[in-house]
């Protein structure tokens, strides 16, 4: 289990190497997005919000999400680290993704596009 800060973390991580990759915020410019990572483990939320191709990210949940990725804290702690990909947790049903199908692809694309496969 990870706790509330190391989930935090990751998160961190996540955006900061979005941030640095003028091609996903180019790709992105016109993706306005908001999502909500909760864990299901812990007391820990966090919204982060794309907008004109940047990611931005605060404690708490958004009241009108886009995307809502719900798993255990580990698990989304590694996988925002980029330790593994969302398929495998996705397909065996620990890792919940609510929202359009275009939006969940774009999101996985993003993940492929920092961490690769």
């Amino acid at each position: 289990m990870a706790t509330h800060d190391e989930l935090t973390e990751s998160l961190r991580v996540f955006t900061d190497s979005y941030n640095k990759n003028e091609r996903l915020k180019v790709m992105n410019r016109d993706w306005n997005r908001v999502v909500v990572v909760k864990a299901n483990d812990i007391e820990s939320l966090h919204t982060l919000t794309v907008q004109d191709g940047v990611v931005s990210i605060r404690e708490g949940a958004s009241d009108q999400p886009d995307l809502t990725v719900i798993s255990d804290s580990e698990t989304l702690a590694d996988m925002f680290y980029g330790d593994i990909t969302p398929t495998e947790p996705y397909n065996n049903g620990t890792l919940r993704i609510m929202g359009s199908e275009d939006d969940i692809v774009r999101l996985d694309f993003i993940s492929l596009m920092i961490w690769g496969e």
